[in-house]
């Protein structure tokens, strides 16, 4: 059985490269046009750098010039960057019940105050149980008055939505 792998992880360099015939790509980016794979490894090491496939798929194979070593430097550097820059979102979850008193609603409303300012989004929640669930607009009165008090640091990603024996509603960070 023969397995081929149908993507490269890697690209190819130097004497990995088993084509006749490449694309040849000079240092500065100018073109040197198609050549033997013998006498593009040959150029390659007159000018001490290595000769890697950057477009195995094309016919013939495009292959530069190049500092193999650095340009996996240069990409390391610039993925580490992008990674950096990059802002991770948690969802964070208040639990509420229909029947709530007005200082405990402020206080969880605060505490979602300080979730949304620090850009988390908040999943509020209110819980029914038993005879709770036929009256699911006293509910949903909490989930807008909660909105209402949040209003400074968060808008409503999503409406309050009942899901099960439960009213759901999101809340997102206000952007300026």
């Amino acid at each position: 059985m023969i397995r081929r792998c149908c993507k490269i992880k890697e690209l190819q360099i130097n004497e990995e490269i088993r084509e006749r015939e490449v694309r040849l790509i000079d240092v500065d980016g100018s073109q040197l046009g198609v050549v033997p794979t013998k006498k593009a490894l040959e150029i390659a090491e007159e000018k001490r750098l290595d000769l890697v496939n950057v477009a195995p798929n094309a016919k013939p194979p495009v292959c530069r010039i190049m500092d193999y070593g650095k340009y996996k430097y240069e990409l390391a550097k610039k993925e580490k960057e992008a990674r950096k820059n990059q802002k991770v979102i948690n969802i964070k979850e208040i639990r509420l019940t229909p029947n709530i008193e007005t200082h405990d609603l402020n206080v969880k409303a605060k505490r979602a105050m300080d979730f949304l300012k620090d850009g988390d989004k908040v999943k509020v929640s209110v819980r029914f149980r038993g005879r709770e669930m036929g009256h699911t607009e006293i509910g949903k009165e909490v989930l807008d008055e909660f909105a209402k008090i949040t209003a400074d640091y968060g808008v409503i990603d999503k409406a309050p939505k009942l899901e099960g024996k439960s009213m759901v509603m999101y809340l997102g960070p206000k952007t300026e």
